[in-house]
């Protein structure tokens, strides 16, 4: 699913998809913003084949919004340059139907081009394809599949806050905690089957949905591909559909990485192996992991790399309310195999599946830029043939101080300041990147929150 260029002709696709579906009446075409926020214009059928053809224009400062969707002048892609459009062209094999709309919509993923044709270098899924550009050098494709957390919530909020919907089934608000618990999800099964049922019609491999470890949170697996851009584009859509599926339930979802104290939080785990072009073989594969070089080295890279990469895992204030070793989210680099109290997991199964699971993240992270920031770290291991010590055995919690930043503003000075990621992503986008969060922090920090009434009102 690379993208076409700008010379691109009208695809097969489009005349056999509306042969497919001839009541198609509207078409969505979506770009995932700095924050994973999809955005994007709805057109009407008969526009498509132009969309093909030429593309459609949007404002550069579509990849400096904040998480309200205000542009961050700072980053010189507002104002600036005239807040002046680039031309965006479709993701060939994106284009899928939408099974929630009442009004027969299809949509259409794009990603964004100057307008002599060259990608845009603050597109993140462009951000992505120079990191996985290095492994093409190496002849290897990446193997990718993500684990994304969400929590259902209910439609109203109470005081601004968010509460779990009420049972379909017996009407209760649930309470349990019990991680993989069946009735829980047959609580929900209805929305959750629709879900499966949604993501199949739209090419979307996802093979599982497991109740998590509190009220009305679930887990989506996604089944690997070998394309580490395809298995991020599959998270972006699936995030959405999960969404507008929900909404078809009256419920409501979040993929806030803390939207309740005392619960865990919404974690987006991903599962990396890299496939000799050659043969076709996992370069990880082995019988034994602790002893195999590349699979070391890999590893290694990427614990070294982590704390430069905070930001994109955990990339707002929130992200970092969910670190706690009662919710088994690592907060120093680690690894071990089958052990789920480190940062780096390899699950230990069939020789020729070993693979790394990165486990920090927070499903508030948007996939592409987190995928290439844990790519830049493998990458960074293997030509420098890294070494990452023992693997951890038992809880990491009790072996280990936290080391990753914990607070937003150090997680950015460490990515500003690091030379190994900067070799990877683009100093120019790291720039824009870090304006942007910047000035989400500067905002977050001038409010005045309850608790500081609570306490400071009258007492000081």
């Amino acid at each position: 699913m690379s993208s076409v260029s700008p010379r691109a002709i009208v695809s097969n696709e489009v005349s056999e998809f509306l042969q497919a579906h001839p009541e198609t009446q509207f078409v969505d075409l979506l770009i995932s913003d700095m924050n994973g926020v999809v955005r994007g214009k709805r057109i009407e059928r008969p526009s498509l084949h132009k969309v093909y053809e030429r593309g459609i224009n949007l404002p550069a400062s579509l990849f400096a919004l904040d998480i309200n969707g205000s542009t961050v002048e700072s980053t010189g892609l507002g104002l600036d340059i005239g807040d002046s459009d680039r031309v965006c062209y479709p993701i060939p094999g994106t284009l899928a139907y939408e099974p929630w709309q009442k009004r027969p919509t299809a949509q259409l993923l794009m990603t964004m081009h100057e307008l002599d044709g060259q990608p845009f270098f603050a597109d993140p899924r462009e951000v992505l394809r120079q990191v996985v550009a290095r492994f093409d050098e190496m002849g290897l494709r990446i193997c990718a599949a993500f684990e994304l957390e969400f929590y259902l919530i209910d439609q109203e909020n109470v005081n601004g806050r968010p509460q779990p919907p009420r049972s379909p089934i017996s009407g209760k608000r649930p309470h349990s905690t019990q991680v993989y618990l069946i009735d829980d999800l047959d609580e929900y099964a209805d929305c959750l089957q629709d879900i499966l049922e949604a993501a199949k019609e739209q090419g979307i491999p996802a093979d599982a949905i497991v109740k998590e470890s509190a009220p009305a949170q679930f887990e989506v697996n996604l089944h690997h591909v070998e394309d580490a851009m395809l298995a991020c584009d599959y998270a972006v859509l699936l995030k959405r559909l999960i969404k507008n599926i929900a909404y078809d339930h009256e419920m409501d979802t979040t993929f806030m990485a803390k939207p309740y104290p005392g619960q865990a939080g919404n974690g987006l785990h991903v599962h990396i192996s890299l496939i000799d072009k050659a043969t076709g073989e996992n370069i990880f594969a082995t019988d034994a992991p602790q002893e195999h070089a590349e699979l070391r080295h890999a590893i290694a890279g990427v614990l070294e790399t982590m704390p430069a990469s905070m930001a994109f895992l955990c990339p707002n204030v929130n992200s970092y309310r969910r670190f706690g070793a009662q919710f088994y989210v690592p907060n120093a680099p680690s690894w071990g195999l089958d052990n789920r109290t480190v940062a780096v997991r390899v699950p230990t199964g069939a020789d020729n599946a070993i693979r790394i699971e990165h486990r920090v993240a927070g499903a508030d992270a948007n996939p592409y830029l987190m995928m290439a920031a844990i790519l830049a770290g493998i990458h960074h291991g293997l030509t420098h043939k890294l070494e990452p010590g023992e693997p951890i055995e038992g809880n990491s919690y009790e072996q280990l101080e936290q080391s990753l930043p914990n607070n937003l503003r150090d997680a950015l000075r460490e990515l500003d300041d690091s030379e190994i990621m900067n070799q990877y992503i683009s100093p120019d986008y790291i720039d824009i990147f870090v304006a942007c969060k910047e000035s989400e922090l500067a905002e977050f920090e001038a409010s005045i929150s309850d608790l500081e009434y609570n306490w400071y009102l009258h007492t000081v």
